[in-house]
């Protein structure tokens, strides 16, 4: 006896396969877009600190006094990474009390990332380049070491302060503190014109030390993270052929010590994307 033969089911056409597939790749494909937002389109950034986060020897600026740079890392930073909201209120000449009172009321439970240099301007970064621009060696020394002190005694208790109000409006937030490079590459010292190599070596020691009580301010702190800047300006230091900082201009006295556009985006900008 023979068994029953199963109904007969017409195979799909060549066509109607093609068409199904296309339907199923479309329909993924609209799932991706709905659930997968690009992650800058999240970010509300805010840009916090002083003209090395203004960007002030860089050029093209903007903001009045506080000399806020189209080439500084920040706008760099926003100008390649298109984030839903972008803040640039760093200020040139700004300390940690002047971002507490004029620059983190950008801030909210909203914000996401956060960049901040600053520190320079609590222990008299431009007073001292002026008197070893202008003074003696020894005048300039003095300064660097009074600096110092300044440095270790009463900057932490600044950094906190200022670290603690930024985690209060936006407890949410990476907050990413960048760091100073040195100003001198040592070892052509002896064939570079200008400032002594006793001068020279004062000056990269402080920005050492004030990076060192930066750091250790940061690490005290959740959600912040410390970007180091030195070995990024390394090979491209004052006295290098390819220096990334202006050197003493007596023409523009602000812009010395402070990158130049390629040293906000050859250096700054690529710490900061990294640790972003």
């Amino acid at each position: 006896m023979l068994e029953p033969r199963a109904p007969f089911r017409r195979l799909p056409t060549r066509s109607a396969r093609f068409a199904l597939a296309a339907a199923s790749a479309a329909t993924a494909a609209l799932s991706l877009v709905l659930t997968a937002t690009p992650a800058s389109a999240a970010v509300n950034y805010v840009a916090l600190g002083d003209s090395y986060a203004s960007g002030l020897g860089a050029g093209n600026y903007s903001g009045g006094s506080c000399d806020r740079s189209a080439g500084a890392y920040p706008r760099l930073w926003a100008n390649a990474n298109h984030p839903a909201s972008f803040a640039f209120v760093a200020c040139s000449g700004a300390t940690t009390t002047d971002v507490i009172n004029s620059q983190i009321s950008a801030l909210s439970a909203a914000t996401t990332l956060v960049s901040v240099t600053i520190g320079g301007n609590d222990v008299g970064f431009s007073s001292v380049m002026e008197t070893c621009v202008l003074g003696s060696t020894s005048a300039c020394v003095n300064a660097v070491n009074q600096a110092e002190a300044e440095a270790r005694s009463r900057l932490p208790g600044a950094l906190n302060t200022l670290f603690g109000d930024i985690s209060a409006r936006a407890p949410g937030a990476r907050v990413v503190v960048m760091g100073y490079p040195e100003f001198y590459d040592l070892s052509r010292s002896s064939g570079c014109i200008g400032l002594s190599t006793t001068d020279r070596t004062a000056l990269d020691g402080g920005a050492d030390l004030l990076d060192s009580v930066i750091q250790a301010a940061t690490a005290g702190h959740a959600g912040f993270v410390y970007a180091e800047v030195r070995p990024a300006f390394g090979g491209h230091e004052i006295c290098d052929s390819s220096s990334w900082l202006h050197s003493v201009d007596w023409f523009n006295l602000g812009d010395s010590y402070h990158p130049t556009a390629s040293g906000q985006s050859g250096g700054y900008y690529p710490v900061f994307r990294a640790a972003a």
